[in-house]
């Protein structure tokens, strides 16, 4: 258990260093011309933030037809120059109808968009609640392709009557993976080792199959890296006259490679 934990400990700390790094996509120069790219504004007009968020008030307002400065991007967010040396932030959505030099429009790459074909596995930690204790589980998936992905899962539990670990297999199912906030439906299989806590007459730890189905969904923070939740049903097959039946809540960070 500890193991695990500190693995999940090193993953998320892994994973906020990496989100810190990447925030900054690399700056729009454009070798070939010696200088920034230059674009000229198309729609009636392009308004200017003075911070990369709609919560900073717009200072500036380019009419169509003047031309700005793409210094770099953040994310969804451009912070360019204007003709009177004034910088600024645009968003994505403003800038997709400015046209570039020789009248094309300006090509924006989406950073929330994964690219399955050369970031085909997932790894993540989760943490949450199954049947009651506490739940923390490593996972890692493959991608066989944009709407599907295979994944393998080893989780911890800690309960009021029994501690657990459990080795998954499962399949995951997107249907919208080009949606910012991806849905998906899941199912697999896999076994838990049940360790009874001490009582009176302690019962003997038990090994048991098991299957599960949920749906949840993930959260595109960036191309690489996501805020993903589960929610499950298990169903444990015992050896006795009744299977058990167990709910499972979870959620983590996961980035791709």
């Amino acid at each position: 258990m500890r193991t695990v934990l500190k693995l999940a400990t090193f993953f998320t700390l892994a994973a906020s260093a990496g989100l810190a790094h990447s925030a900054d996509a690399p700056r729009q120069f454009d070798r070939d011309a010696g200088r920034y790219v230059e674009v000229s504004v198309a729609d009636p007009y392009l308004e200017l933030h003075t911070g990369p968020g709609r919560g900073y008030p717009v200072f500036r307002v380019i009419p169509r037809g003047e031309k700005i400065e793409i210094l770099f991007r953040r994310t969804d967010w451009f912070k360019i120059r204007d003709e009177h040396d004034r910088e600024g932030w645009a968003n994505r959505r403003n800038m997709q109808e400015t046209l570039l030099a020789t009248g094309g429009k300006l090509p924006l790459e989406d950073l929330s968009r994964r690219d399955f074909d050369k970031e085909p596995f997932e790894l993540g930690a989760m943490t949450g609640n199954f049947g009651g204790g506490n739940v923390n589980t490593l996972y890692l998936g493959y991608s066989l392709n944009e709407n599907l992905a295979a994944e393998l899962a080893v989780s911890q539990t800690l309960g009021h009557a029994d501690n657990g670990e459990t080795f998954l297999l499962g399949l995951t199912h997107a249907p919208r993976p080009d949606w910012r906030l991806a849905p998906f439906v899941e199912l697999g299989t896999g076994v838990i080792h049940i360790l009874p806590k001490a009582t009176i007459i302690t019962p003997p730890d038990r090994t048991e199959q098991l299957a599960y189905y949920g749906l949840g969904a993930k959260w595109y923070l960036s191309r690489r890296f996501i805020l993903r939740a589960d929610y499950r049903s298990y169903i444990i097959f015992t050896k006795a006259d009744q299977n058990e039946a167990r709910n499972e809540w979870k959620a983590g960070f996961a980035f791709f490679f």
